[in-house]
């Protein structure tokens, strides 16, 4: 993977991964959404990459969402 795009978030819920990916988005922050899980029985994660220049306003972020 690039090395500039950083590991910031994982879940193993989808919707969950496109709700914090629209959160950084409304805050001018791009994200990517990488879908590591098996398609049939559904174990494994979703990652959320972000530039490593945002990272800590992402991580931030965040931490805001899962908080309210």
């Amino acid at each position: 993977m690039n090395e500039e795009l950083v590991h910031i978030f994982s879940t193993k819920q989808l919707y969950l991964a496109e709700l914090v990916r629209q959160m950084l988005s409304d805050h001018e922050i791009h994200s990517f959404i990488v879908n590591k899980q098996d398609s049939a029985y559904k174990f494994g994660y979703i990652e959320l990459f972000v530039h490593r220049d945002h990272v800590i306003r992402a991580k931030m972020l965040i931490q805001e969402f899962e908080e309210n």
